[in-house]
């Protein structure tokens, strides 16, 4: 009974120091973060319109969303769960390993919407073509599905973990709204 008490802690140390050694460090978050592929698809392309691209996303953005799932700063059962099995110094390698992927390839649409109107104020921090940015993330080549449902969430307090969003988003009516999603996804 004694052997099977050290056995199991002999082995509990070795797992732990193959993840904490320096040259595995990388390998140990990107290990962690196997399961993001269940949602987030294994190409980046996710399982479902409602779920965000995360590949090829800004490192920043990752970051800090990841950090508020943890704090409570963003609500998501699931997320928040599989945030919390990182550590705060794996925060950064976790976001860094999604940027550095390739944002997945859209097929070409026939012809896209006009610009609405206002769309100017988001490219302050989503830059030009919604490519993203410090401190905005990508939403060119998001799912309308996606955007729409975080626009709506930020204006009805769902998603309350950027002001600005939260201000902007509440100054718009629902058919701004699906018109800036409609055009936004269409880049």
């Amino acid at each position: 009974m004694i052997n099977k008490h050290y056995a199991g802690i002999l082995g509990a140390l070795v797992v732990a120091a193959v993840f904490s050694a320096p040259g595995n460090a990388q390998q140990g978050v990107e290990a962690k973060l196997q399961i993001c592929s269940s949602c987030h698809g294994a190409e980046g392309r996710p399982i479902s319109p409602g779920i965000p691209i995360i590949w090829g996303q800004t490192e920043y953005f990752l970051t800090k969303q990841l950090h508020d799932y943890i704090s409570g700063d963003r609500e998501s059962p699931i997320m928040s769960s599989l945030a919390k099995t990182l550590t705060q110094p794996e925060l950064r390698p976790a976001a860094k390993y999604f940027s550095a992927k390739q944002w997945p390839a859209k097929t070409a649409q026939a012809s896209a919407p006009a610009a609405p109107e206002g769309i100017a104020l988001c490219q302050i921090c989503h830059q030009q073509g919604f490519v993203g940015g410090l401190p905005a993330p990508r939403l060119a080549g998001q799912s309308y599905e996606y955007l729409l449902d975080a626009m709506k969430s930020f204006a009805d307090g769902r998603r309350t973990n950027s002001e600005d969003m939260m201000k902007v988003m509440q100054g718009l009516q629902p058919a701004q709204m699906e018109a800036m999603a409609r055009y936004i996804s269409s880049l």
